[in-house]
């Protein structure tokens, strides 16, 4: 986005690692069906729907000129011991407040939009369609802090954190196609890892990507090897997701495509198979031209 997060401070370049231990159990990281509906009967906006006076009749060149939402940070109670570590990283980070002050600068919201830390009592983050919410769990944190840690990691904190924006990213493609009705021309779940990657690297005011955004790939990139491998390489070809070692490839090729300065030579450190490493460009190229076609209309 516009203003990219500089909190963390990081360490170089990593690699894609082999990790054992601590996974998300049956858990599915970024389940649009996790969410409790409290507020399910209440009828949501859409830009086709009203303008912001009420009136039924949207601005036909703005549909969202005059929309008066923002993003809003909500923690809440965190009882068993991983929900309260995860808790305690984010807001020791300022995690969640950058994330929405991200989003408020750079995007039209129809309606407030609560961005919540909550223990989920699973690793998982969602975005709830039924009470237009995003939602962070704390064990999802957590969960990351175990992964980085068992992968060798000097600083897992540093891992976690990038983690923890790719996820968020992802939710939020989630949160646009169903906020903005966008058209998802292929399964959600790759469109909203599309999305992922096209927010983290928009360049900032001074027309560059931050460094610290393509860090945040590769480190979901090996987040996601690491799970693959916490699986024993079993594929689940019914999943709305694609397979993690298929997600983590994406990621990598799609960053690799947009920055490939920034992110080295992804053949000789094994990130890619060359014959994939040789369309990236034309894969982020197509992937950057259909989400700035979506979004532009909702940018500020």
């Amino acid at each position: 986005m516009a203003d990219k997060i500089r909190t963390v401070v990081l360490a170089g370049l990593m690699v894609a690692a082999a990790v054992t231990g601590c996974g998300h159990g049956t858990a599915t990281k970024d389940s649009t069906s996790s969410a409790t509906a409290s507020t399910a009967d209440v009828a949501f906006p859409t830009p086709t729907q009203t303008d912001v006076n009420g009136n039924g009749t949207p601005d036909s060149e703005d549909p969202a000129k005059d929309w008066p939402g923002k993003m809003t940070v909500v923690y809440e109670d965190a009882k068993t011991p991983d929900a309260i570590r995860g808790r305690k990283f984010m807001e020791d980070t300022n995690l969640l407040p950058q994330l929405a002050d991200d989003i408020n600068t750079t995007l039209k919201l129809p309606y407030d939009i609560p961005l919540r830390g909550s223990q989920c009592d699973e690793p998982n983050d969602f975005w709830s369609p039924s009470d237009k919410s995003m939602i962070l769990c704390y064990e999802d944190v957590a969960n990351s802090l175990d992964i980085y840690q068992k992968a060798g990691d000097a600083k897992p904190e540093d891992g976690t954190f990038h983690e923890a924006l790719a996820s968020f990213y992802h939710e939020t493609g989630h949160m646009v196609i169903d906020i903005y009705d966008l058209p998802a021309t292929g399964r959600e779940e790759d469109v909203a890892d599309q999305a992922s990657v096209y927010l983290l690297l928009r360049p900032g005011d001074d027309g560059k990507v931050d460094r610290d955004s393509v860090l945040a790939i590769l480190d979901s990139a090996r987040w996601f090897d690491a799970m693959n491998d916490l699986g024993g390489g079993e594929v689940n070809f019914a999943d709305p997701h694609s397979p993690n070692k298929a997600r983590m490839y994406n990621m990598v090729c799609w960053a690799y495509g947009a920055q490939p300065d920034l992110m080295g030579d992804v053949v000789a450190n094994g990130l890619l198979p060359q014959a994939r490493a040789e369309g990236c460009d034309d894969e982020y190229q197509k992937l950057d031209h259909a989400w700035t076609t979506l979004l532009t209309p909702y940018e500020k």
